[in-house]
Order: structure tokens, then C-alpha cells, then sequence
């Protein structure tokens, strides 16, 4: 699938998706027993073959998936935002990203978008 501005884009079940040449790609998953790190996998492709800045965001869910490539994220100019822990359903996921140290803000679920809109807005897009 063409990357395009503007749209939400849903990883399904059992799948890993892959940025590269600017398309989405999507492979089987790559932890196919445990908790599954989908979320991990797709950030730090996006880090690795994607040139346009990049948002992440981790809100509610269980384990720490995603948390891992935050680091990665921060280091080629991205923006993190994280679920308020008491906002989230199921905070294990938000909490992870916190404790790694490399969010950049910590917001309630009703300001996310309104974060992602002042960001976007300020860069200009």
C-alpha cells in the first residue's frame, strides 16, 4: 500500500507491517508465540526507511510493546506521545514508554489528536 498524509492505517492480526521505499508491506508476524511486539517492529522500520517525520504515539495495551523503539525514534528527529496512565484502559503499554525515558509528552487520550494537530500545524504541514 501507498503511504499517503492524512489517513490512519491499521496493522492487522498476525501481521507485521514494513516500511520501505515508501510503501507499506506487510509480512507475517515475526513473534508468532508470547506477547507480540507488532508495534516494536513497524516503529523501528519506520525509523530505518522512512525520511519524513515521524509521530508516535502509545496509548493503551498490554506489555511493552513499542516501548523498545522509542529510542529510535527520538534519534532521527521524531516526536513521542504517551497515554496518561490513568486514561488507559490497559496502561501496561503507555507505562513501558514512560519508563524508557524517551517520550517527549504525556497526555490524556481526549489530547492526543489536539497535540498532533498543534505539532503538524507548527512544522507547517
Amino acid at each position: 500500500m501507498d503511504i499517503r498524509p492524512n489517513h490512519v492505517f491499521i496493522i492487522p492480526p498476525q501481521r507485521d507491517l514494513h516500511v520501505l521505499d515508501g510503501e507499506f508491506h506487510l509480512q507475517p508476524i515475526s513473534k508468532p508465540r508470547g506477547w507480540p511486539d507488532m508495534i516494536t517492529v513497524f516503529l523501528h522500520s519506520m525509523t530505518q526507511h522512512w525520511d519524513g517525520k515521524i509521530i508516535a504515539v502509545l496509548v493503551s495495551g498490554y506489555d511493552s510493546d513499542g516501548a523498545a523503539a522509542l529510542r529510535g525514534i527520538k534519534e532521527v528527529g521524531g516526536i513521542t506521545i504517551a497515554q496518561k496512565l490513568d486514561t488507559a484502559g490497559q496502561p501496561n503499554m503507555p507505562e513501558s514508554a514512560i519508563a524508557s525515558g524517551c517520550v517527549d509528552f504525556v497526555l490524556p487520550s481526549e489530547d492526543i489528536a489536539k497535540k498532533i494537530v498543534q505539532i503538524a500545524q507548527a512544522a507547517g504541514a
